[in-house]
């Protein structure tokens, strides 16, 4: 039987979430929570002069991409990713249903916010065949601070799964692991569906 468990990441395998504190190690607490206050205050002006009601979220994410990470070179943020790597706190009951999926020979799909940039580091010893997230642009060795596919998050996440699971399967079976309301949109795309609170 031709199955497959895709999992998100932050707030699911992990417990918190992880693109502040790698932000954090790679520009420093005071840089980031300054760029943060800065982004929070600019949002409504942002939505007055765009005429747009964009997600709050993906705007400051945006916001503190360019400010903090805009020039630098990827080589220089393994470092941040390491720290992340062991700041991280790996939730036991999801990373248990992880290895029960890998052990049953399914194929694993981590489904992801967090950016390019320090997933893969973040993923070690996680099993998995696949992975989605927020790329981040990179142009001549440095670091643009652009998303390039979009911010992998609620209905853009949802659309590059479902191109995923259309371009890999059929599979006969289909599970899906998520935080709510986050990844509903993407949870709605598979048969068994696992909320984690």
């Amino acid at each position: 039987m031709n199955r497959v468990a895709i999992f998100d990441f932050d707030n699911t395998l992990i417990l918190g979430d992880s693109f502040l504190p790698f932000l954090s190690f790679a520009a420093g607490k005071s840089a980031t929570a300054a760029a943060v206050t800065a982004a929070l205050a600019s949002y409504g002006w942002h939505r007055l002069q765009q005429k747009q009601t964009g997600s709050l979220r993906t705007f400051v994410k945006s916001v503190l991409l360019r400010h903090l990470l805009k020039g630098k070179k990827p080589e220089n943020l393994i470092e941040a990713a390491t720290k992340t790597r062991q700041w991280q706190k790996i939730n036991a009951p999801i990373m248990q249903s992880l290895r029960e999926h890998r052990e049953k020979g399914d194929t694993i799909l981590i489904a992801s916010g967090s950016l390019d940039l320090y997933l893969p580091e973040l993923l070690k010893g996680f099993p998995h065949d696949a992975v989605l997230c927020t790329d981040i642009g990179v142009e001549n060795g440095i670091v643009t601070g652009e998303m390039t596919h979009g911010n992998c998050v609620r209905q853009t996440k949802a659309k590059r799964v479902g191109a995923w699971l259309t371009a890999n399967g059929p599979f006969d079976e289909s599970f899906g692991y998520g935080n709510y309301p986050h990844d509903v949109p993407m949870l709605n795309l598979v048969k068994h569906r696992i909320i984690v609170s």
